[in-house]
């Protein structure tokens, strides 16, 4: 580790001992960052630098800010937190608010200015807070006067939590006054390591508590130089968008880091449900866009209403692309979607191709800098075609916050993402399941999503998620929550229609025994299906 420039160690001292890390790789000539690094700098202050600071940066609908502009505002509040607010290098602060200008501007002021971000997902309620407050021991918040409701109820709760400031209705004691002062224009970046912490990215709790998972200046350049330039090849004229909260870090990378490597523009929408999303890409000229398998699916039947031609890329991850969706949305925008496979542990994508090499059906390659392989749960490597772990590593890795779960993630240096998977000859990589999703239903290993996706192709059924439920005679059955498009009937004939479809499509022994039709499933805020929820809700009926 290279000298902090930390005067609050608490980051440093809550990582894991360094026999619990990852091994790291920088096998690409890119990836060999100096040992001292303010990602901030490379980020945005560099294009000012080199003549760049017109160019449109930070878009919405109500404003749009140009690279020269954004650095000013970023400037400002890094001179708030470090004057007004008493924001010392390695203090941690919670940053509260939808998808916007504002909130891209406080993730890089605050990393500017040497402290560390803690995003939360705009939707969740003052309980849920706490947890994130108190483990990361946060004494300070950022946040859109519209959340203030739950914040104030979560800083009674947690008083750790000293001081709140809010933005957003401009009266005296709000962040905007406070950025206005005199002599707040220059401010020079913390000289902080390259391996200091700038990041505390929660987990989003489809397998329970949320774990935090720690990452360092370098790591948010290191995925922008691996996925960002060799798979998603992000130009500087690109205009990107998408769905995922920006405290999601699916959404930060997608919807700041990749764009401002580039020097592109980025557009933030607090709004991006399927139908905002279409109206936006139309409205912006979007060129890359970011979404979960369900958007896209939702997105299809809308297609036609709108101008969506700007379009050149479309990524999807935060669950694994359908077959069915993949073949559908190429087909009807000419565009190869690129699933990508993911983790908060990781930071960002690891496994995904180009257009090009896209297969339907398959995740895709480890992304250039990263290696990947199969194993089972001894850590023996599986030939191509056996299902088991899949284990990763790359110049990003698994750092938990004082976390004992370490120990589950990496093993023998290597991260292991809790995905069951398989490689085929080509070294292509082919989703099974979660690890904890598989059922085994009399004998028989099902994976829950591949039921899911043979579930989904029926024109009756909007969402579905299935689970193992327990049973008398087989252990366990499959067992389908599903959300039915409009007019159709959540009765016995439909659930015959859709077993009969399952059987039709994968492996009989496969169909879901049980169905169950419901208004909707239980979801993170950043949209990935709570499938331990479900497992709960389904443990507690016996057939």
């Amino acid at each position: 580790m290279f000298r902090s420039a930390y005067r609050d160690s608490f980051a440093r001292d809550n990582l894991p001992p360094a026999p619990a890390w990852p091994d790291l790789l920088f096998a690409l000539p890119e990836l060999h960052y100096p040992e001292r690094l303010n990602a901030v700098s490379h980020l945005l202050d560099r294009w000012v630098d080199l003549g760049h600071g017109d160019r449109p940066c930070l878009i919405s609908p109500g404003e749009t800010l140009t690279y020269a502009e954004v650095a000013g505002k970023v400037n400002r509040l890094a001179n708030v937190l470090t004057r007004d607010l008493g924001m010392i290098p390695g203090n941690r602060v919670l940053l509260r608010a939808p998808n916007s200008p504002m909130l891209a501007i406080a993730h890089l002021a605050v990393m500017k200015a040497g402290g560390i971000v803690v995003a939360s997902m705009p939707l969740l309620r003052a309980g849920e807070l706490v947890h994130p407050i108190q483990k990361a021991r946060i004494k300070l918040a950022l946040c859109d006067e519209r959340l203030g409701g739950e914040m104030e109820k979560a800083r009674s709760l947690a008083p750790e939590l000293e001081r709140v400031v809010y933005w957003g209705e401009g009266t005296p004691d709000r962040l905007e006054a406070l950025m206005a002062r005199p002599g707040y224009d220059a401010f020079s970046p913390c000289d902080t390591a390259s391996d200091d912490v700038c990041l505390i990215g929660f987990t989003s709790g489809t397998t329970g508590v949320p774990k935090g998972t720690m990452h360092f200046h370098r790591d948010l350049l290191a995925t922008c130089d691996t996925y960002g330039k060799h798979v998603l090849c992000a130009e500087a004229g690109d205009r990107f968008i998408g769905s995922p909260p920006l405290a999601f870090t699916f959404g930060l990378g997608g919807l700041v880091l990749f764009p401002l490597r580039a020097g592109a523009a980025t557009i933030l929408v607090e709004k991006a449900g399927p139908e905002d999303l279409l109206g936006a890409i139309a409205a912006f000229r979007a060129t890359v866009c970011f979404t979960a398998p369900t958007a896209y699916r939702a997105m299809l039947a809308k297609l036609s209403g709108y101008d969506i031609s700007s379009l050149r890329k479309c990524v999807s991850a935060g669950e694994t692309l359908p077959k069915a969706t993949f073949e559908a949305w190429r087909a009807a925008t000419g565009i190869t979607p690129q699933d990508g496979l993911g983790s908060t542990e990781m930071l960002h994508i690891f496994i995904c191709c180009r257009e090009a090499e896209m297969r339907a059906g398959c995740t895709g390659k480890p992304v250039p800098g990263y290696e990947a392989k199969i194993i089972d749960a001894e850590g023996r490597t599986q030939p191509p075609g056996t299902p088991g772990l899949l284990a990763v590593r790359g110049p990003t890795g698994c750092r938990y916050l004082a976390d004992e779960r370490q120990r589950n993630y990496v093993r023998n240096g290597w991260n292991i993402t809790g995905d069951t998977y398989a490689m085929d000859e080509d070294g292509y990589f082919i989703f099974e399941a979660r690890s904890d999703d598989m059922i085994v239903s009399s004998g028989y290993n099902i994976a829950g999503p591949e039921v899911e996706a043979a579930l989904l192709t029926h024109p009756a059924v909007a969402e579905c998620g299935v689970v193992g439920a327990p049973d008398r005679d087989r252990g366990m059955i499959v067992k389908a929550y599903v959300v039915l498009q409009p007019g159709h009937a959540a009765d016995g004939t439909t659930v015959l229609q859709l077993q009969d479809h399952v059987k039709a499509t994968i492996a009989p022994f496969k169909y879901p025994r049980a169905i169950e039709f419901v208004s909707q499933l239980p979801r993170t805020p950043s949209g990935k299906l709570q499938r331990f929820a479900l497992r709960q809700i389904a443990a507690q009926s016996t057939t």
